[in-house]
């Protein structure tokens, strides 16, 4: 790294980005870019114990060809065992002064490969032994005293710069500066280390240097100037004081000596660096700098291969499984279009590498069906016949128009993506697996990281400015989801606040500069890396905050630009409540051999030629007499009534299909056969809207347009979506057929469209693109329209592999709900949380469809929700029997009646599981005996609560006790009365009668059922009100039901749940409901403007507008609305909100 002479080059070598979290205050781009324009010869990002930043920059110095090192700080820990501290250099003067042991600061930079991993080494070594965020480091770590890392003796192959541990001028502070000098050169070597000299103009800075240069002379150290960034310009000087305090928990006012003295910590202009450092100091930053050969593009990764048997290659044995596999998927004789598929795909993936990958998930998948638990693959995965073969997918390539090229290619230059969802209540049992089988220092989930939103930087800068609380709350919850990082003036000055005030523009500007910023890293939604050798050396590993768990110090798209694998282990909540369904039914002989039956007589009926599902083993059921529980592989492939639900968009619960959005297009869209519900459920997705694509194939599946193809050879491309695009591959199908793109061109398109809100980079394929369509002879408008739903894709957008997965699982969930509306109710109570609505919506539509639903009540409830046994005589008989089915199955089916579900003790607010289950367990004793509780008194002795009076009141006020106590006052009196008796007393009864006191009112009653349960099995909040609302002229859902198109209406409701879509353009959908039904709300991005605080913490909303009809799907669009919850007071559960 030359530099012209006489002036001297400057190489940086110490530098803290945002990831050393609430201490820098520059993003790594920044340093990048400000070192680039400073023409600093290198760059080093050294953050506190962590690369967690490190591939961001890298990142930006590869695109602007600036050399970067990379390296980490670390204040190391006195070892409290250790003798004190002699300088020999001191003996020749006489007997040593004995120090206090060691505790350095330094900076270690990665000189080579090898040096890389020894660093990320022992950053996992610090990390891994301290809780999340911390980390605690020894001098004996590095020298090589720790059991199982004596190869990190002297850190081979790092440099390392040796930072004041105390800054001060004394004697004891220079002979401590000597003494660490001394053990860091005889540990690291004199050509390894160096003193840092770091001018930022501290009082006394002078004589602290004269103390360096003194310690270089005794211990023959050389001396390198470096900054001790923090900042990529002076004028973040007053953010990072605010992080300063933020980190402290302080006022600015109060953090004193905390905070910086000047603002120094930037990176500053060569002129001025050489006016203050040393010509030789700035060479040897240079010199140290032109040492370091590392790049990160250099790091490889290998998937773990002893999962391949002896005498086996990853090659032939993925070969064999694949086959064996296939073999079970076809019985009937492997299809050649499969077998082409077969023989090309695993072709490809022996030629990249890519076996092991594959052979890993297909262990992992493999280990969940061994133990019952319900998984699918999804994603461009779906795309692969080798998946489907391995039971990875459900998409069966001899059907399904299949792009592998979206999956791999060999132009790609990235990993393949498997995402395999599993039961998210039994996903920690696969999670738990991964780290067993591979081991901790082999496997760990990637990271998240989570930044600063406006409403959370706020909130941490106004503590830190000591604006007041009240006010500050009301600006911050103003803030609504869709405001993105804007920050809304108007909001202060409505709270109160002077925007003129120099405090409040503080507060404005510096919030501004901190969204966007790290706070501190979590854990992925469940992407995991495993590798060959020590992940350690690939990667920092650190513990994350769940017990059992740890994380790499990168998140996925840190992965992604170094091309490196991971797993998604995925959790699912749709999985788990068919899973529950299932074996609800399984436990009922009559049930299983009735679905069993009809799904038989469906099949048979189609006699459609199928892949056969690959077995899903699970553990008997102990009282059934058939040891095969019912899966997924029994469910009837076509059912008239499930359509005919569908088509109505009667969904409530059913997976994909259950949004404001959905439901309005499934009237539209009315699917009538599998595709079309993998239709539906990829269309209603940002790239189909924004492309325009929704609307015309609307009028071509209702026979209103003719289906149109542009061009004879896009048939195989759109003949299957009548003429339109609307998956992701159509689009790279399109760019290959119409625009003459190679399919690594193609998959470059996809790559872009995914990435674009990101990196950007989706413009540069526009010429590309709408040119080459032109120049074939498209219309213009076609091709523009292919260029928008590309850009749409970059938003959110399916492949056509992930929502045919995704489509299976809405058909099972559809057909469940249909037939077994009570048991998809208690599975879906217990698999909570997870859809898009609440237990309270979840009830209210399973009484709609005749399930009658049973109160929490200690003398009937499990721990969880279940089937009971009784049935009501005037319950409706399952309406499952589908047309056309007969015979004894569907006999069987019609003849089963819905039974009452008992809602179980986890609703209870605050009840803890293993209270619930003991009382659980002693009924049951008592049941045996042909007892059970007989008072509260019994209760509390009995399992006891006489000892645990807040779990007793939490049952008195969910009026669990209800049947003991009379009502809730009861309860409650009676709860307070249960005190625990000594040994001789305990069986000890009151003969006194109970106190009789009046209960509660039907209000108080509903009130604290949506306090303590989240619900109300009395009558709605809106039927007590309905005398008040109509006096205000609000009708009833059913009444505007029955409203003319284009009336002028008022409608009014519970708010169940808010959505405004960015593909909207600023419009918000609101669910309201009341005693008859729902009412679905369109709000104009107007009046979300001047009304938005109504709309956003209303419970209660009343709405005046204008009702519109289009077929079955009906609407308010709002006008003006009212926030009407002072009506309520207690009665209303909270609304679910999504973005």
């Amino acid at each position: 790294m030359p530099h012209p002479a006489p002036f001297p080059g400057y190489a940086e070598l110490h530098a803290r980005s945002n990831f050393s979290f609430l201490v820098g205050a520059s993003h790594p781009r920044e340093l990048v870019a400000e070192a680039r324009r400073l023409r600093y010869l290198a760059l080093a990002i050294t953050d506190e114990c962590s690369l967690a930043g490190v591939v961001h920059a890298w990142e930006a110095a590869r695109e602007c060809g600036l050399p970067l090192i990379t390296g980490s700080e670390f204040a190391l820990d006195a070892d409290p065992a250790a003798p004190p501290v002699v300088i020999a250099e001191e003996a020749r003067f006489g007997p040593p002064l004995p120090l206090p042991p060691l505790a350095p600061r330094l900076v270690v930079l990665a000189r080579t490969r090898a040096g890389y991993a020894h660093l990320s080494e022992l950053i996992s070594l610090a990390r891994m032994r301290a809780p999340k965020g911390d980390y605690a480091l020894t001098v004996a770590d590095l020298e090589g005293r720790t059991p199982g890392f004596e190869h990190l003796r002297g850190l081979p192959d790092c440099l390392v710069l040796m930072l004041p541990s105390v800054r001060g001028t004394t004697r004891d502070a220079a002979r401590r500066l000597l003494a660490e000098a001394c053990w860091a050169r005889d540990l690291f070597g004199a050509d390894r280390v160096w003193l840092v000299a770091e001018r930022h103009y501290w009082g006394e800075e002078r004589p602290h240097l004269r103390s360096l240069l003194w310690v270089s002379a005794w211990s023959g150290l050389r001396i390198t100037a470096a900054g001790g960034v923090l900042m990529h310009h002076r004028a973040r000087k007053p953010l990072q004081d605010t992080l300063t305090a933020i980190r402290h928990g302080l006022a600015l006012p109060s953090c004193g000596w905390r905070l910086l003295p000047n603002s120094e910590n930037h990176l500053r202009p060569l002129r001025r660096l050489r006016v203050i450092y040393r010509p030789e100091w700035m060479d040897e930053s240079v010199r140290i700098a032109s040492m370091c050969s590392f790049d990160l593009g250099e790091l490889r990764y290998e998937y773990p291969t002893e999962i391949v048997p002896p005498g086996r290659t990853p090659a032939s044995h993925l070969a064999r499984l694949a086959l064996r596999g296939a073999q079970r998927r076809y019985p009937r004789g492997l299809p050649e279009k499969v077998r082409g598929l077969l023989r090309h795909e695993l072709s490809l993936i022996a030629e990249l590498r890519y076996e092991a990958f594959f052979l890993t998930i297909e262990d992992i998948v493999r280990f969940a069906r061994s133990r019952g638990i319900l998984c699918q693959g999804r994603g461009s995965a779906a795309n692969s016949a080798v998946c489907f073969c391995l039971g990875i997918t459900e998409v069966d390539p001899d059907t399904a128009s299949l792009l592998f090229e979206r999956f791999i290619s060999r132009e790609r230059g990235e990993p393949p993506d498997i995402d395999v969802d599993f039961e998210h209540q039994r996903r920690e049992e696969v999670i738990q697996y991964v780290y067993a089988k591979y081991g901790r220092d082999r496997a760990a989930l990637a990271a998240t990281v989570i930044r600063y939103r406006p409403r959370s930087a706020l909130r941490d800068v106004g503590k830190a400015l000591e604006l007041d609380g009240e006010l500050m709350e009301e600006v911050i919850k103003s803030h609504a989801w869709w405001d993105g990082r804007e920050i809304r003036t108007e909001s202060l000055r409505a709270a109160g606040f002077d925007l003129d005030s120099p405090r409040v523009q503080h507060w404005i500007r510096l919030t501004r500069e901190l969204v966007g910023f790290p706070r501190h890293l979590s854990q992925h939604v469940g992407g995991f890396v495993i590798s060959a050798g020590k992940l350690t050396q690939l990667v920092p590993v650190e513990n994350a905050s769940m017990d059992g768990r740890s994380v790499i110090q990168w998140d996925k798209d840190d992965l992604d630009a170094l091309g490196l694998l991971k797993v998604d282990v995925l959790a699912l909540g749709m999985l788990t409540a068919i899973r529950r369904t299932l074996e609800q039914l399984s436990a009922d002989p009559a049930r299983r051999a009735a679905v069993r039956g009809l799904g038989a007589a469906l099949s048979h009926g189609s006699g459609e030629r199928r892949a056969a599902p690959l077995p899903v083993p699970a553990a008997p059921e102990a009282d059934a007499p058939d040891p095969a529980p019912l899966s997924m592989a029994d469910i009837p492939r076509d059912c008239p009534r499930t359509w005919e639900m569908l088509g109505r968009a009667d969904t409530v619960g059913v997976f994909q299909v259950e949004s404001r959005a959905q439901m309005s297009m499934l009237p539209r869209l009315r699917p009538e056969c599998f595709y079309d519900l993998v239709v539906e459920v990829a269309i209603v997705r940002p790239g189909p809207i924004v492309g325009g694509m929704v609307h015309p194939y609307l009028r071509r599946k209702q026979g209103l347009e003719p289906v149109e193809i542009p061009h004879p050879d896009l048939e195989p491309a759109l003949a299957r979506t009548l003429g339109v695009p609307v998956f992701q591959e159509q689009v790279m199908q399109v760019a290959m057929l119409a625009a003459g793109f190679t399919a690594g061109e193609a998959d470059e398109l996809r790559r872009s469209m995914a990435a674009w809100r990101r990196k950007g980079g989706i413009d540069r394929f526009r010429d590309r693109l709408i040119g080459g369509m032109l120049a074939r002879g498209y219309a213009r408008d076609f091709a523009e329209a292919i260029y928008r739903q590309a850009e749409g894709f970059g938003e959110y957008g399916f492949p056509e592999s992930h929502a045919a997965s995704f489509a299976k699982l809405t058909w099972v969930s559809s057909w469940l709900k249909c037939h077994f509306p009570d048991a998809f109710l208690v599975a879906l109570l217990n698999s909570q949380p997870m859809g898009f609505y609440a237990p309270a919506q979840l009830v209210q539509d399973a009484q709609r469809h005749g399930v009658e639903v049973r109160g929490v009540d200690v003398l009937a409830s499990d721990w969880e929700s279940r089937l009971e046994s009784g049935t009501d005589a005037d319950a409706p008989p399952v309406g499952a029997l589908a047309d056309g089915a007969s015979g004894r199955a569907g006999a069987a089916l019609a003849l089963q009646p819905f039974r009452p579900v008992r809602l179980g003790l986890h609703l209870v607010s605050g009840l803890s599981e293993p209270v619930a289950r003991r009382i659980a367990e002693v009924r049951a004793g008592l049941l045996a005996r042909g007892a059970n509780f007989d008072s509260v008194e019994d209760l509390g002795r009995r399992c006891g609560l006489d000892r645990d009076k807040r779990s007793l009141k939490l049952l008195a006020e969910a009026g669990a006790l209800a049947t003991l106590a009379g009502n809730r006052r009861q309860a409650r009196w009676q709860a307070e009365g249960v005190h625990p008796l000594p040994g001789m007393l305990r069986d000890t009864r009151r003969n006194e009668a109970p106190v009789a006191i009046p209960a509660p009112g039907e209000g108080a009653d509903i009130a604290s059922d949506y306090r303590m349960l989240g619900l109300t099995l009395g009558r709605h909040p809106l039927a007590l009100l309905r005398d008040r609302l109509g006096a205000l002229r609000f009708r009833s859902a059913t009444e505007l039901a029955r409203c003319r198109p284009g009336q002028v209406a008022r409608g009014c409701g519970l708010v169940i749940g808010r959505q405004r879509p960015g593909t909207a353009r600023g419009t918000m959908f609101v669910t309201l409901e009341d005693e008859t039904g729902p009412v679905n709300v369109i709000v104009r991005p107007d009046l979300v403007e001047r009304q938005r605080d109504e709309l956003l913490t209303a419970r209660l909303l009343g709405v005046i507008g204008t009702w519109q009809c289009d077929g079955e799907v009906k609407h308010l669009v709002a006008g003006r609305v009212e926030d009407l919850s002072a009506l309520l007071g207690q009665l209303a559960p909270k609304s679910r909100d999504f973005h």
